[in-house]
């Protein structure tokens, strides 16, 4: 019998194109996310006075932790009184001049950051990182740094890992100083890259937010700063995102501007949209090891039919 060609798959010439025309691809839809009753007027005026310029953006970090717990990812969250980067967020604060000085460093700097979070001052990138890694410290106790590449700070429980953290807080010693006392240089190298947002137009006081994430390093565990937090604990982040509406959580925190609140009213949308990509990562490691296109975010307020204001975000690739 005569031999039958063996089948590999590949086609035997290329197709001419369609002569239909070509259809672009729509774009995804915009996200939302509800403004709280509070905000409301304020959005409303921010629409009636049309193309106002929004106040300038202050220069803020954020972390946000990664662990793998029995229903999937969990993180670590805090609340926090009246703060522009919501009621219950990741650890993270607002820059201060002393990040930009110069301080001891172990991994990319200058150009990686820069590029990563599309900003053209190299120092403002670099200072983002200092934000961070401070912020994380004051925060809950959690210390990226290491006397070289290959050290990693263990403990940082104790009377005087707090007393510390207090006077970095208060600014009573730079956080340059505490690391260079101890010999330490900030790991760098243990963040990734996640987002950048900026605080709606219509917002007072408006952050521009550049999110990091990372593991707890061995040996740490995050508690809350005494005398400064009100709560905080690692959750499971696909519970939260199920039940955007659920009112346990504020509950929980028992605070006046918590009780009663569905959880998506006490995040803002880069929280929000954050813990989303998260929960849908199937598992810690993935989720850091993933590359990612950083992309800026600045939600924009809109309206609907009933007069009620909103926030929408168009969906990036991050």
């Amino acid at each position: 019998m005569p031999s039958q060609p063996i089948y590999t798959g590949a086609l035997k010439r290329v197709p001419p194109p369609a002569s239909a025309p070509y259809a672009s691809v729509a774009a995804p839809a915009p996200k939302t996310h509800p403004i709280p009753s509070s905000q409301q007027d304020s959005a409303r005026t921010w629409l009636d006075e049309g193309d106002c310029t929004p106040r300038a953006a202050k220069p803020a970090a954020a972390v946000v932790f990664v662990r793998d717990g029995a229903s999937g990812p969990e993180t670590f969250i805090t609340y926090r009184v009246k703060s522009p980067m919501g009621r219950v967020a990741f650890p993270g604060g607002l820059g201060v001049p002393e990040d930009a000085a110069p301080i001891g460093w172990v991994g990319p700097s200058g150009d990686y950051w820069a590029k990563a979070f599309s900003q053209d001052d190299l120092g403002a990138a670099n200072a983002a990182v200092v934000t961070a890694v401070r912020e994380l410290f004051e925060e809950t106790g959690v210390l990226l740094a290491g006397s070289g590449e290959l050290s990693t700070i263990e403990l940082t429980s104790g009377h005087e890992c707090m007393a510390s953290r207090l006077a970095v807080a208060q600014q009573d010693k730079t956080f340059a100083d505490y690391l260079e006392r101890r010999g330490l240089k900030i790991r760098a190298d243990l963040l990734k890259p996640l987002a950048r947002w900026q605080s709606p137009g219509f917002f007072h006081k408006r952050y521009d937010i550049h999110y990091f994430t990372c593991a707890v390093p061995v040996g740490q565990n995050p508690f809350l700063l005494a005398g400064k937090g009100i709560w905080g604990r690692w959750v499971s982040v696909r519970e939260l995102v199920a039940h955007p509406m659920s009112m346990e959580l504020g509950n929980e925190i028992g605070q006046d501007d918590t009780v009663g609140v569905p959880f998506q009213e006490l995040v803002t949308p880069g929280v929000m949209y954050l813990l989303e990509q998260l929960a849908a990562a199937s598992g810690a490691v993935a989720f850091l090891a993933k590359r990612r296109q950083v992309s800026l975010y600045l939600p924009e307020v809109k309206q609907d039919a009933a007069g009620t204001c909103y926030l929408a975000v168009q969906e990036k690739k991050v």
